[in-house]
């Protein structure tokens, strides 16, 4: 008996927040976000969190329930993802995984085996202390020699991924990207649909852009300067995701708020571009492109619900 599932992902700025509350309304589902960043509480605006008022009575689970302190990676998400769809199917309602977490996503979906990525202290120090002497590049390059493939996937800037890839490798003797493809062939546990939203690439671009102005409207400077006030430094995760780094580096007079926006700006874009490049890899993928719906929420609902019903997901028959 396969239970039902959906997931509705798609690049940063897309628009997926819009859509699933429509679709949670229209199904009876329940929302768990797979976002690495609004899982943090005090962080709402750099992370373009969803209000209260915009959830619409809907519930939402992995949403401001973790300390900027905390650390979060995919193996706790998948923990606290599973924790919460039982919960949800308890209800007698559907979860649908929202986000832009392509890997989050993957974890559950494919319910992939974490075993044997356990954590090297010792060596992952080691790491750390060769990024900080010799740059987030050194490092990266060192990835580039082991797994060249997973290298291409990662920003150089992402030292978290680059280590836990180098660790990885280094406990197992195998590439982390194959690992990956070989987690990704196996067969879902669920009865899902699996629906990515995309748009031109040019008004996709320009809805970053207005975003992140949006965002300096309302008050992103002053958030950071709380958070570095309650004592949340660059060091910790949370503070190292997109808009948080670069204006503590505003805070810190490295950069002028003038170059911070544009390097928000401009690797939100770039974000956006490998999210889209990630979930090409994906299997079983519904593509909804919104700009040949004339960007109308209600014909993206209704590819979507058109798509449930046929794959008898909605109303909910488990397989």
């Amino acid at each position: 008996m396969k239970k039902p599932l959906v997931i509705l992902a798609g690049p940063t700025a897309v628009g997926k927040t819009k859509a699933s509350i429509g679709l949670a309304k229209a199904i009876g589902g329940e929302i768990i976000s797979a976002d690495s960043m609004q899982v943090y509480r005090y962080m709402d605006i750099g992370s373009a969190k969803i209000s209260p008022q915009e959830m619409q009575g809907v519930p939402h689970y992995l949403v401001d329930v973790l300390d900027p302190r905390d650390e979060f990676h995919v193996v706790r998400f998948q923990q606290m993802a599973k924790q919460a769809m039982e919960e949800i199917y308890s209800h007698g309602n559907i979860p649908i995984l929202v986000g832009g977490t392509g890997f989050y996503i993957q974890s559950v979906l494919y319910d992939i085996d974490f075993a044997a990525d356990g954590e090297d202290s010792a060596y992952r120090k080691e790491l750390e202390q060769l990024a900080q002497a010799n740059g987030a590049e050194y490092l990266h390059q060192k990835l580039k020699e082991v797994d060249f493939e997973y290298a291409a996937q990662v920003h150089a800037n992402n030292v978290k991924k680059v280590i836990r890839a180098l660790e990885f490798y280094h406990q197992t003797g195998k590439k982390l990207s194959a690992h990956n493809i070989e987690q990704r062939s196996k067969e879902s546990g669920y009865n899902f649909a699996y629906f990515v939203l995309n748009d031109r690439r040019a008004h996709l671009y320009q809805r970053i852009d207005l975003r992140v102005e949006q965002m300096l409207k309302d008050g992103l400077v002053e958030e950071v300067t709380r958070l570095k006030g309650m004592g949340y430094t660059r060091d910790m995760v949370s503070m190292q995701g997109l808009g948080y780094k670069e204006m503590l580096d505003y805070l810190d007079g490295r950069i002028s708020l003038e170059e911070a926006v544009e390097i928000i700006k401009r690797d939100t874009r770039h974000f956006a571009k490998r999210q889209i490049t990630w979930f090409k890899r994906e299997k079983d993928v519904c593509w909804i492109d919104k700009s040949q719906l004339d960007n109308r929420e209600d014909l993206v609902l209704e590819t979507m619900l058109s798509v449930l019903r046929e794959r008898r997901i909605f109303p909910c028959t488990p397989q």
